[in-house]
């Protein structure tokens, strides 16, 4: 067993109103949200567009977008209130939604702690000088871990975010030496969470808060 307190990230809990609600009331330590910058609005939702009328998600399949309902990113932030526990991972190829998300923040929660995440590294640089921005370099398969092993090597960053398969004991090690914070994810079972407290990690990404 683990000899330290492992952070709980509500993992996707912050895409529906309801869900951050429920996440925040919980014992969640952060909650995360992920979001999209489609068509010039900031949409929070894990599922990918399928041209204008349809959404994909692994989990749900398609569904049509008129079904459903996507808050964007202003109304999240409403809903949250000032609570410090958000965790944004933010989506997509471009750099704008990074800028775009930087904005919306600086203007609607100025100085009020968040985290950002994303697997598109150059886009958290959207986000330097911002004293309240917790920057996490994400990471989902062995290609990205190497890249951040090697990066890591000659600076500290605030934290990591990485697919519990890919992570070994020694490599949680070698990570904690250059950062406080190393998240796993999915960890959604007890045998996942098992395994994320004997690697040694800091906190796991889950679903069930």
């Amino acid at each position: 067993m683990a000899d330290h307190r492992m952070l709980v990230v509500a993992h996707r809990a912050g895409n529906t109103v309801d869900g951050l609600r429920a996440a925040l009331a919980s014992n969640a330590d952060l909650v995360e949200a992920d979001v999209h910058l489609y068509r010039g609005a900031l949409e929070m939702r894990h599922s990918r567009t399928l041209g204008p009328r349809l959404y994909w998600d692994r989990s749900s399949g398609v569904t049509r977008r008129r079904d459903v309902v996507v808050p964007e990113l202003e109304e999240i932030l409403a809903v949250a209130d000032g609570d410090p526990r958000l965790l944004l991972d933010l989506k997509g190829r471009s750099l704008a939604v990074a800028a775009r998300v930087a904005e919306t923040l600086r203007a609607r929660r100025p100085g009020v702690p968040v985290a950002v995440c994303t697997k598109e590294w150059p886009m958290l640089d959207a986000f330097a000088g911002d004293a309240n921005v917790r920057r996490i370099l994400s990471v989902a398969n062995a290609v990205q871990l190497a890249r951040l092993r090697a990066r890591l090597r000659g600076e500290r960053v605030d934290g990591v975010s990485i697919r519990l398969r890919l992570l070994t004991a020694s490599v949680v090690a070698e990570l904690r030496r250059a950062t406080d914070l190393v998240l796993a994810w999915p960890v959604d079972s007890p045998a996942a969470l098992a395994r994320a407290e004997r690697l040694g990690v800091t906190g796991v990404v889950t679903k069930n808060v």
